[in-house]
């Protein structure tokens, strides 16, 4: 397997764990079998396009490969019935397992990309971010919620912040590129599954 489609294959990963929890956050707000799928797209494309969108890349990743596309279509209308026929509770942990690992995909290949096409350390760090992020911020505000990066005060975008560094310092030890993205993107979801586990929370801004 070449470089360019393990990425293919490992951001292929990214994009269906974020599709899921979006799904599993759609039904779980009584949504409709469009809506269901409609949430799991945005969640799943929102990050990437915006990246895509910043960085001037044509076409987007997932217009690049369409095949996706019907897969997500696919798994927003069977997912609902597969859970209710296994009696599996669309509960908000269901929903927090896939964003971990989307957050850690898309934040470490969100951060790759932007190196390849000649971004500084810094602004491809943010561009892992916002892959990463944005998703997430998107699925929340559609189901009426305050996204959950904002407001419940754990590490989400921080530990993103710091597996875009990840990546950075990696390719500055001239590590295998296919490392870079997996170790990065493995540290992410660990970090941030730990801080659900834990309930670790960042420190609240307040006004003196």
């Amino acid at each position: 397997m070449n470089l360019d489609t393990y990425l293919v294959a490992f951001e292929a990963i990214g994009v269906l764990a974020f599709a899921l929890s979006g799904i599993i956050e759609a039904a779980r707000k009584n949504f409709d079998l469009v809506g269901v799928v409609m949430v799991g797209a945005i969640a799943a494309f929102g990050g990437g396009t915006l990246r895509d969108v910043l960085l001037d890349r044509r076409p987007f990743f997932w217009v690049e490969q369409e095949y996706w596309v019907w897969i997500l279509i696919a798994a927003g209308l069977a997912l609902p019935f597969f859970f209710r026929a296994r009696h599996i509770e669309f509960t908000e942990r269901a929903m927090l397992i896939p964003d971990a690992f989307g957050l850690g995909i898309f934040a470490a290949g969100g951060t790759h990309i932007a190196l390849q096409v000649g971004q500084s350390p810094l602004i491809a760090v943010l561009m892992g971010v916002i892959t990463a992020v944005v998703g997430g911020v998107l699925r929340d505000v559609l189901v009426n919620e305050v996204p959950r990066a904002f407001h419940d005060h754990q590490p989400y975008a921080v530990v993103a912040f710091l597996g875009g560094w990840l990546v950075v310092l990696l390719s500055y030890l001239r590590t295998p590129e296919y490392v870079d993205v997996l170790v990065a993107a493995i540290a992410v979801v660990v970090i941030r599954l730990l801080a659900v586990k834990f309930r670790w929370e960042l420190t609240r801004w307040r006004l003196l």
